[in-house]
């Protein structure tokens, strides 16, 4: 959640940063109305206490000189009624605040470049040469047909569309990618962890889904949990509400888990193939630092992702997110897009963010730093991989002229 003490202090700068998010005009205005009015109400407040303490102190100086305190009960019984009404007033315009503010998205940082969409994102380098191939190079849904990798009709039968099954070399293949992922990021130091594929509203609240994405996410009929729609949810939410000591920190952490997604808003885009499902598997990166430490963290991310991908032989980019492309509770993300032959193009496949104090504001995941002062951490996640695209990269940029498919040479062992 935005630092709604920084934007109250400093609302104009705030409120420019905010609207290269899409924040609309409409939306800071209540913000800044809800502002005034819980000011004036907090002034009157303030002026009904200290008009209590001052008539409280009467009674002491009425009863030494004799006075009737009975008038001055009738006044302080009055104004005691009326700094309860203004209390509640003010805890009613703070929850306003707060729920409205719930929808806002991050702040984004100060090189972020300005933009709407993917299409001014910025490319700030490409690793490996895409293959060259001496026949035209098939997409992978006309591979998974001729290898019977993919099953399209069926997982449509079993649940409905943008779902698939895997069989024979491709079901073995993902589950290969996993495991090779997770023991690549455990030696580049991250812990692995295995946690819950369903997470209560509270957690969802914490990484920034809830409110505004409930329709992008599976509730659970009849009880108030959801499927996560990324590991980032539950692995971040081990430590919500919670205070770490900083000898704790950094806590850098991998986590398998399968992803679901309605995919709300996505009717017509990559209805074929596997591109976009409704279930995948991925492994994640997550970590929780101090800010101090966030933006090195940050890179090392990035490296593990991308330094996965060249392991794999899968050429890449590293792209910067413009402001309006970013993700809710993200203020800096570099997104990784592999190539794929069948399709000439860079399709994402890992995504990683800094949000900063954002998801600790909401989550509530504070560290006590050298001054023994509780202070909020800064958190970050990252795919390392999105494990379905990478089976798709795999197939696109390891196919042969016949149909057959070859495996990268560090997957053979988990074979």
């Amino acid at each position: 959640m935005v630092d709604l003490r920084q934007l109250e202090r400093d609302f104009d700068t705030v409120a420019a940063a905010l609207k290269r998010r899409g924040v609309d005009e409409g939306t800071l205005e209540r913000i800044k109305t809800l502002f005034e009015e819980k000011k004036a109400v907090q002034k009157r407040l303030e002026a009904a206490q200290a008009e209590q303490n001052a008539k409280s102190r009467l009674f002491g100086q009425y009863k030494r000189e004799g006075k009737d305190v009975s008038e001055l009960q009738k006044e302080v019984a009055e104004n005691k009624a009326r700094i309860a009404a203004l209390g509640e007033e003010l805890r009613l315009l703070e929850e306003r605040l707060f729920e409205l503010a719930a929808t806002v998205p991050n702040i984004p940082d100060p090189d972020v470049p300005d933009g709407d969409d993917e299409a001014d994102n910025v490319e700030l380098k490409k690793v490996l040469e895409p293959p060259l191939f001496d026949f035209t190079p098939k997409e992978h849904w006309e591979l998974a047909e001729q290898n019977g990798w993919i099953d399209f009709e069926r997982g449509v039968k079993i649940a409905k569309s943008r779902f698939s099954a895997l069989r024979f070399e491709g079901a073995r293949l993902e589950r290969a990618l996993i495991n090779y992922m997770l023991d690549f990021n455990r030696d580049r130091g991250f812990e692995e962890v295995y946690v819950p594929f369903m997470a209560n509203a509270e957690s969802l609240f914490g990484t920034g889904q809830l409110p505004k994405f409930a329709d992008d996410l599976f509730k659970i009929e009849g009880e108030e949990l959801y499927l996560i729609p990324t590991a980032e949810v539950p692995v971040t939410n081990l430590f919500r509400d919670e205070i770490l000591p900083l000898e704790e920190l950094p806590q850098r952490l991998t986590a398998y888990t399968p992803c679901f997604r309605k995919e709300a808003g996505s009717a017509g885009r990559d209805t074929r193939g596997m591109i976009r499902q409704h279930q995948f598997d991925k492994v994640e990166l997550v970590c929780i630092t101090t800010p101090e430490q966030s933006d090195k963290i940050f890179e090392e991310m990035v490296a593990c992702a991308s330094d996965l991908l060249t392991s794999l032989g899968l050429p890449h980019r590293h792209m910067l997110l413009c402001a309006g492309d970013m993700g809710f509770s993200a203020a800096r993300t570099i997104d990784l897009e592999v190539w794929l032959p069948g399709q000439n193009r860079y399709r994402e496949i890992s995504s990683v963010s800094n949000t900063r104090d954002f998801q600790a504001r909401r989550a509530k995941i504070r560290f006590k730093d050298d001054n023994k002062k509780n202070r909020l951490v800064h958190t970050l996640n990252g795919s390392s991989l999105a494990v379905g695209r990478t089976l798709i990269a795999i197939m696109e940029n390891y196919q042969r002229k016949d149909g057959s498919i070859a495996v990268p040479d560090v997957l053979r062992p988990y074979l």
